[in-house]
């Protein structure tokens, strides 16, 4: 007897606070050498101030003021920015913290978020704040999946999607998904390329 094997789609959902621990080694090993926060985030214990920067990220601004989503328990995670939820006191209020985490390279994660600024959106909209798929489980289509969820939503709300990053083999990856670039911009202080992304509701 023959068995035919076709391969399932990743269940996608929202996360629950049991899913932290796994969703926070996700995106520290994610972001642990991503150009962006290795500019910005000291280099001495980058790895420990990784991973409590995005446990801050996803558990006081994430979870409190936007939506997430995680597939294969955490293993996969989508961290969005929604309108109608505005994070800023959340930010205000770990602002010291997350100075402290990025130590020497403060200055330099100052001089980047004012680099960035003009070029983010004034209109309401969904900020994808951070992305990630643990290496063991790369090339399984979770990225794409727990992805998902958040853009149709967006879509569903008429509003358009928004996303940064300082890695170019990102950026054809999200062209796939929709997205167009808006802006190029060479982070000072010899920062990083990073690029602005749009989505526009009822795009491909």
């Amino acid at each position: 007897m023959s068995t035919s094997r076709h391969p399932t789609a990743p269940v996608v959902r929202p996360i629950t606070d049991a899913d932290v621990p796994t969703a926070v080694t996700t995106l520290a090993d994610a972001f642990a050498d991503y150009p962006f926060t290795r500019h910005v985030i000291a280099a001495a214990g980058h790895r420990e101030r990784i991973r409590r920067y995005q446990e801050l990220c996803l558990t006081r601004v994430g979870m409190a003021h936007g939506r997430v989503w995680v597939a294969d328990a955490g293993c996969a995670v989508a961290v969005w920015g929604v309108p109608g939820h505005d994070p800023s006191p959340a930010f205000a209020e770990l602002g010291p913290i997350l100075a402290e985490l990025s130590g020497d390279r403060a200055p330099a994660a100052v001089a980047a978020d004012a680099a960035m600024a003009p070029h983010r959106p004034e209109e309401p909209g969904w900020f994808l704040e951070a992305v990630a798929t643990a290496p063991h489980r790369q090339g399984a289509g979770l990225g794409r999946a727990v992805l998902a969820p958040g853009i149709r939503e967006a879509e569903r709300g008429g509003h358009p999607a928004f996303l940064e990053t300082s890695d170019e083999a990102n950026v054809d990856f999200y062209r796939r998904l929709g997205f167009v670039v808006t802006a190029e911009v060479q982070l000072p202080d010899d920062g990083p390329r990073t690029w602005c992304m749009r989505r526009d509701p009822n795009r491909g």
